[in-house]
């Protein structure tokens, strides 16, 4: 069957935008296949520094003829009714339709309404140019005098549409003043000359001569081998970034992999700043020495360029060229973190009171007083010294006014680790001032030690609060001041060290915590309705719930706990409905003397016993404890509701016995809320 060979070729795409793109084109593409009829095997996209690719196979030659049956009006209806119908079916008038009846709705109008189908590179010719003029992009421009938006100067387009066995044919149209061929470019230095193409076989292996790497994902593979091959031959290995991998795959069509070098002094500076350095100024890896055998070797004076050109002095000028760049950009860091390390940390605080965190929040400053006070109030409850979480809390934002965090403000807090040790801060201080801010997401380190653990909660709760006060919060998909990801922070930082510390938050505020910790329960794998079961509108325990939902899972993931769930679903819809007749709750005050059967005595001893038991693990926070006393409820669950009738004829033993389940219905309720629980 044919395919379909797709080609925007332009000028550099920005390397961010490569793949998104490539998966947005085939979407867009094979939506519009679909709507016109046109099934399809199989879709690939690709994308380079220079141009978006789609193949789409296994397409039909035509699209296939259509008979649809549209449904009118009864006959009789309104002139207006029927001239709806008469221009929603195509129709002249209803003598091109016709009648049916229906025995029970009467005459109404059908309309048989066929469609022709059509050569799929007419369709082709009419889809592919309303899908670039309204492709969107992050961000995209006009050149030229015309109105046509895209990324980048659009310079040509290949579009053909053919078998293996046929020469293909070019679906002709025309867009950003540019009309449809089969031509396409190599790589700009190497082989810049122009190609014809036929189908996507022939493109790839065109391509291939003319140095370039149509897939993204091969680009990738042959950078990470080549450095490795290239690190381990001087006994270095590469530093994983795939964050830069996916960048620097972008940026070349033809990679070539080299190896640098800088100055051995520049080692003195901390290794996180020479990465930062290395990996923006010049998107270069940066390597460890492995030759002592160690798992994690120090950072070698070494790092690895990707090129896009093959250069005839064996890229000797592009190394230097990095080198010297590089040489430049550590100078300035090293200047920059001697001049930070000749003054105090605390130094810089006084310029925090010009910087505003949020006009209705005030100053940066301000926002550290608020820290300092809270840090101090949450120490006695996490086991930290509450001056030295009050010292951390002033210092933590302190490094914001550093020339090397202005450098590179992803290494806030860090930064000041390094400085605070360096101007002999104890060593939980200096890592509180980095730790304050984790974890910044699902797969970061989370605060351990406590003094880290009091500033990290103060700096997440004030945002939070703080946001709450002024009405800003999270609406949608738009959380512009990560209050999600503060709230989850906290869930963490509580949930990961055992912490019991009840938050002390507006119920708004709370009910927001409950709807994180949901998330995160069930990505951790909780089922939903535990969930539910374990969360009130005033659980503000995390640890609590957490440790609720655990053992809930363990319970119900046995038998005891499946046939007791049973039991208490059986109690609380014969409750229900005889509260529901009765117009009064049963509050589970039992009779003791009015029990009559065998069955219902046991039942109630073991309710009665199990409470307690329930109770005192509850209040010890042993959750495990709790639900394995309310397992041992499901023998004489069973054997009451195999022996006892509830609705006795005696007013007075039916309303013990309801009482009874109502203990019953009570004392699982300690726990978690049985009600939520599917099943």
């Amino acid at each position: 069957m044919p395919e379909l060979l797709l080609e925007l070729f332009s000028e550099e795409i920005p390397a961010r935008f490569q793949r998104r793109a490539a998966e947005d084109l085939k979407k867009a593409v094979t939506n519009a296949l679909v709507d016109a009829g046109l099934v399809y095997e199989g879709a690939r996209a690709f994308a380079t520094p220079r141009r978006l690719a789609l193949t789409v196979t296994g397409l039909p030659p035509r699209s296939p003829d259509t008979r649809e049956e549209k449904k009118g009006p009864k006959v009789g209806a309104p002139q207006p009714a029927i001239d709806g119908f008469l221009r929603a079916a195509g129709l002249a008038s209803l003598d091109e339709a016709k009648v049916q009846s229906d025995p029970k709705k009467g005459d109404f109008y059908i309309a048989l309404i066929e469609k022709p189908g059509a050569d799929a590179v007419d369709l082709l010719s009419s889809i592919l140019p309303r899908i670039l003029a309204d492709f969107a992009w992050a961000k995209s421009m006009r050149w030229g005098s015309g109105s046509f938006n895209w990324v980048r100067p659009l310079r040509a387009i290949t579009a053909t549409f053919g078998t293996d066995n046929d020469e293909p044919v070019v679906i002709p149209f025309a867009a950003a003043g540019l009309q449809s061929g089969q031509t396409t470019f190599g790589h700009r230095f190497l082989a810049p000359d122009a190609i014809r193409i036929k189908r996507f076989n022939d493109y790839v292996t065109a391509l291939e001569r003319a140095k370039v790497v149509l897939d993204i994902d091969r680009r990738k593979d042959i950078i990470r081998a080549d450095a490795d091959h290239l690190a381990f031959a001087q006994g270095l290995s590469v530093i994983p970034d795939e964050g830069l991998l996916e960048e620097v795959a972008g940026l070349v069509e033809w990679p070539v992999v080299m190896m640098g070098s800088f100055d051995p002094d520049f080692l003195k500076l901390p290794e996180e700043v020479i990465i930062a350095t290395i990996r923006a100024n010049q998107k270069c890896f940066c390597l460890r020495d492995t030759s002592t055998g160690k798992t994690i070797g120090k950072l070698a004076p070494n790092f690895i360029i990707t090129s896009n050109t093959l250069a005839k002095d064996g890229g000797a000028v592009i190394v230097a060229g990095n080198e010297r760049v590089i040489r430049a950009r550590l100078s300035d860091a090293m200047f920059f973190y001697n001049g930070d390390l000749a003054l105090p940390l605390e130094h810089g605080l006084p310029k925090l009171e010009e910087t505003v965190f949020h006009a209705k929040l005030g100053s940066q400053f301000a926002r550290i007083e608020r820290l300092v006070k809270l840090a101090g109030e949450i120490a006695p409850q996490v086991g930290a010294d509450p001056e030295r979480a009050k010292r951390a809390a002033m210092l933590a934002k302190a490094d914001l006014t550093t020339q090397m965090v202005g450098e590179f403000p992803e290494l806030q807090g860090l930064m000041g680790r390094y400085y605070a040790t360096a101007q002999g801060e104890p060593a939980d201080i200096s890592t509180a001032v980095e730790m304050h801010y984790k974890p910044l997401g699902p797969t970061d380190k989370v605060p351990t030690e406590p003094v880290s653990i009091a500033v990290a909660l103060a700096d997440k709760l004030d945002l939070l609060t703080g946001f709450w006060a002024i009405d800003e919060k999270p609406t949608g998909s738009r959380d512009p001041f990560a209050l999600r990801r503060a709230a989850l922070g906290v869930i963490r930082i509580i949930s990961e060290n055992g912490l019991k510390f009840p938050l002390d938050v507006e119920p708004d505020l709370l009910a927001f915590f409950h709807d994180r910790l949901k998330v995160s329960l069930r990505d951790a794998g909780a089922r939903h309705d535990l969930v539910d079961a374990v969360i009130s509108a005033d659980s503000n325990d995390i640890l609590q719930i957490t440790q609720r939902a655990e053992a809930l899972s363990t319970l119900l993931s046995s038998d005891d706990g499946i046939n007791l769930l049973a039991g208490y679903k059986r109690a609380a819809n014969i409750l229900a409905a005889e509260e529901k007749k009765d117009g009064k709750s049963y509050a589970g005050a039992v009779d003791q003397s009015a029990l009559q059967l065998p069955e219902e005595r046991a039942l109630a001893l073991a309710v009665d016993a199990v409470h307690a038991t329930v109770a005192a693990h509850v209040a010890q926070n042993d959750y495990k404890g709790a639900m394995a006393g309310l397992a041992t409820l499901r023998a004489p669950v069973d054997a009451f509701f195999t022996a006892v009738l509830v609705n006795d004829a005696d007013p007075a033993v039916r309303a013990n016995r309801l009482n009874l389940l109502a203990r019953l219905r009570d004392t699982m309720h300690l726990v978690a809320d049985f009600g939520k629980v599917a099943g």
